[in-house]
């Protein structure tokens, strides 16, 4: 007997239907093309739920509820920042039904509607990779005031009080800013400690420091507040707080809602860290001076769902990530300023100077082309000073012109005299030479060793001064970008083994390279591990690109010696054991950033920018006086 036709003719899918397979398919090509999954049609209690990713805005709470309509959800693993999600059943059976019931199933999410795509997977990759520690010298402490107090400094925040907030709001784009004691200076991110704010620091804040103090976060009070408000949405950009105007400690309260701050290591690491609402921030040490910290402009972010009001680093296990929404966030961002002028430049340049100094000379012999080309296009008696002329390789470049050096190294300037040529001793802000006497002067590697834009202003205010009208200055100083239009420098091209060589001139000079570490800030020597305890500047790993515009340069001394060279044998004792005769030293930099030389030189009156341009790693102006 015939069987009824309408038992062997399939039944046709609706347009629905037909359409939600048509768009798994698609999603499907999609992981595999750019995530690289593969899908398969054999029935799964494993599925992967595109469309149903934190990356997507859907958390890990409604998804879950969504899901438990399958069956029972045996794990959930939610990828941070992907737009995927991966759900295990306790069976295939219900894997089968959650495909049948939720494939194409729309979800209201974030105020917007999100379609998922199921498909059947044969394993789910649940690899987690290790949780990063905080950054050295980084605190978080929960719940560190009450409500009653949150609510009191919030509204001692008056926004309307200050007319000048509206210029700062101008430049800032993106948060309301306010500040108190000292206002920060965006344009050249310093302060001016000679115009303090009249009221000082708001008093609801003197409880709230008091336990800081008593507590042992910080030693001295603060004197200078930052208060951001951020709404959802915004952000700060990743930046490391200038050091030269500010003491070490930086105390940041979150008030009114949390956020994630993103911490960033020059080698490429990167630590989220979770900020509850009430907490309180320290950031000293390493993750003050080396760390970058920022906050992504977003409206919600990705924070650990077991412990969803905590704080702590973020991680990347996928088993334990929802969604948190930024609410309007208020900090409160306490520091001190430093009165006193910074130690960078006695401790980290002029001790330094006149330790390394024979050695230092017999590094520095080959003239830089540029300025060799420079002095030899001047003419036959014009007067040349060379301010910081260290062993004086440039004095005697060009024998048709009268030179004169200064440095404010005692053994340098006398290594000048051995050599015949006229130096003496000074310090390029304070020359003791006549104003509009000179025809040229050059300052070749020697104001980045200037702890403050204030001073570097000055140093090429005098150079300046020395000038006749018409009279041009060369300066060079050390490039953050020591890699420029896709080259790079001569100071990374060379081997790590080569230390201690000049910037940018690539000396044949051999020392052992020196790892990034933090400084001990009580000496110049370099000390064992287990020594460096206060910790200001990072120390920069040489032949590697700068992590920061302020640091410290290491200087290998070998054998104790002001010159000396190191044996094999002297070698290897160096690596069973520190030995007292083998130093490091550090000479303080502040690197300068693309335009940021010329953008200074702008401000000198009377002087006009003939020449700007880059040279193996460093920023190059050529200036002249006008009048």
């Amino acid at each position: 007997m015939e069987a009824p036709v309408e038992n062997v003719r399939r039944e046709k899918k609706s347009k629905k239907e037909l359409k939600v397979e048509r768009r798994e398919r698609k999603t499907q090509q999609t992981l595999l093309r750019h995530a690289g999954l593969s899908t398969t049609q054999k029935p799964s209690q494993n599925l992967v739920v595109s469309n149903g990713g934190l990356g997507n805005g859907v958390s890990r709470e409604l998804l879950l509820e969504v899901l438990k309509e399958g069956g029972a959800v045996k794990s959930l693993l939610m990828p941070p920042n992907k737009p995927y999600a991966y759900v295990t059943y306790a069976s295939v059976e219900d894997g089968q039904s959650a495909h049948r019931l939720l494939n194409g199933r729309v979800l209201r999410s974030q105020g917007q509607e999100v379609t998922l795509y199921i498909s059947y997977v044969e394993k789910v990759d649940s690899e987690v990779s290790g949780v990063s520690p905080l950054p050295s010298g980084l605190s978080v402490l929960e719940e560190f005031i009450s409500v009653e107090e949150e609510a009191l400094l919030l509204q001692a925040v008056d926004w309307t009080s200050h007319t000048e907030e509206l210029t700062v709001q101008k430049e800032l784009k993106n948060r309301r800013v306010k500040h108190y004691g000292y206002e920060f200076r965006y344009d050249n991110n310093n302060v001016d400690k000679d115009k303090p704010l009249p009221g000082g620091l708001p008093p609801e804040c003197g409880a709230v420091l008091q336990k800081c103090l008593s507590e042992g976060h910080i030693s001295v009070l603060p004197d200078q507040l930052t208060v951001n408000q951020y709404q959802s949405g915004q952000g700060i950009p990743p930046h490391v707080d200038t050091h030269s105007p500010f003491e070490d400690t930086i105390l940041s309260l979150s008030l009114g809602a949390k956020t994630v701050m993103d911490f960033r290591h020059p080698d490429g690491r990167s630590v989220a860290v979770v900020l509850p609402r009430r907490s309180l921030l320290v950031m000293k040490g390493e993750s003050r001076y080396l760390w970058t910290h920022g906050i992504t402009p977003r409206k919600f972010d990705v924070v650990p769902a077991s412990d969803a009001e905590g704080s702590g680093v973020v991680t990347s296990d996928p088993s334990n990530l929802t969604l948190s929404r930024r609410g309007m966030r208020t900090s409160f961002t306490f520091r001190k300023i430093r009165h006193a002028p910074c130690n960078c430049e006695t401790q980290y340049v002029h001790h330094v100077y006149e330790e390394i100094s024979a050695h230092f000379s017999s590094t520095r012999h080959a003239p830089w082309p540029k300025v060799r080309d420079f002095l030899l296009s001047l003419r036959p008696g014009d007067m040349l000073a060379d301010i910081g002329c260290g062993n004086g390789k440039y004095l005697g470049i060009n024998p048709q012109i009268v030179t004169v050096g200064c440095d404010r190294s005692v053994n340098l300037v006398g290594i000048c005299a051995e050599r015949g040529f006229q130096a003496f001793v000074s310090d390029a802000l304070n020359i003791p030479l006549r104003s509009s006497s000179f025809d040229a002067c050059i300052s070749i590697a020697v104001i980045h060793h200037f702890s403050t834009k204030e001073r570097r202003l000055a140093a090429v205010e005098e150079l300046v001064r020395l000038l006749k009208v018409g009279g041009r200055a060369l300066i060079y100083v050390w490039a953050k970008e020591q890699e420029y239009n896709k080259q790079k420098s001569k100071y990374l091209k060379t081997n790590k083994n080569q230390e201690n060589t000049e910037e940018g001139s690539g000396s044949e000079e051999r020392k052992p390279v020196q790892e990034n570490r933090e400084c001990n800030v009580s000496g110049l020597e370099e000390q064992p591990a287990e020594k460096v305890s206060e910790t200001k500047l990072s120390v920069h790993t040489n032949r590697t690109v700068f992590a920061s515009q302020d640091l410290l340069v290491p200087w290998h001394l070998k054998g104790g010696k002001n010159g000396g060279v190191e044996t094999a044998c002297e070698s290897e004792d160096r690596a069973a054991a520190t030995s007292r005769q083998d130093r490091v030293f550090h000479r303080y930099y502040h690197v300068f950033q693309h335009r940021e030389l010329e953008e200074l030189c702008c401000l000198v009156k009377n002087v006009k920018v003939r020449e700007s341009y880059h040279d193996q790693g460093n920023w190059c102006v050529v200036l002249e006086k006008t009048q």
